[in-house]
Parts: C-alpha cells; sequence; structure tokens
C-alpha cells in the first residue's frame, strides 16, 4: 500500500525543509511513497493521491499551506506534522540543515502505519 506525502514546499527554510525530507523519504522507502506539493492543482493533487492508503502532509510553518489546499480537495490527511511544531525555527531564506531534515523524516517514518 502506498503513502502519499504532500508538503508545502515554500520558499523559507521550513517551506524548502519539506521538500527536501519528502525526497529522503522517497530514497529511503522506493516505491512505498508517492509525492505532490501543493502548488499543484487541486485535481492533479486529488489524482495524484487517489490511490494511496494514507496521506501524510508537511507543512513547514503553521500558515499550512498544504492543509490548506488538500482541505480543498475530497481527500482528508491521515496525519499532519508541522515543522516548527517539531521545534524548527522557521529563519526566512537560511538553508536547511541536515539534522532538521532528519527530524521531519522521523516524523513521516512514525506515522506511517501502513
Amino acid at each position: 500500500m502506498t503513502c502519499a506525502l504532500v508538503t508545502c514546499s515554500g520558499i523559507s527554510n521550513t517551506g524548502k525543509l519539506t521538500t527536501q525530507a519528502a525526497q529522503v523519504v522517497l530514497q529511503r522507502k522506493p516505491g512505498k511513497y508517492v509525492w505532490m506539493h501543493a502548488k499543484q492543482s487541486t485535481a492533479t493533487l486529488e489524482a495524484g493521491i487517489r490511490a494511496a492508503g494514507q496521506v501524510i502532509v508537511i507543512d513547514g510553518c503553521m500558515d499550512c499551506c498544504a492543509l490548506k489546499k488538500l482541505s480543498s480537495s475530497r481527500i482528508g490527511p491521515t496525519c499532519h506534522i508541522i515543522a516548527t511544531g517539531l521545534g524548527i525555527e522557521k529563519k526566512g531564506m537560511d538553508e536547511v540543515r541536515y539534522d532538521e531534515i532528519e527530524k521531519v523524516v522521523r516524523a513521516v517514518m512514525d506515522a506511517d502505519t501502513s
């Protein structure tokens, strides 16, 4: 059963973090996950995750852009992870650190019940 990751993929450090964490998850568990970012249309998002057994939304901050985008579809998240909720500070355009990527990747792996 596949699991869908939906990321905000914003331009801030925490937004970039969601993209980088999703890419690491895809590399570590090939074939288990599909990844969509919230910048896509709602129809494209729905089509990409429709068959997934669960949907994990990864937002960078409390703006919750990915969750808001998903809420305009007919698909609800199984789990919602917010990077700043994991103790990662939003710092504008700062570079993403490896330990921050690992923290989000661990949260995704812990949330995956499939």
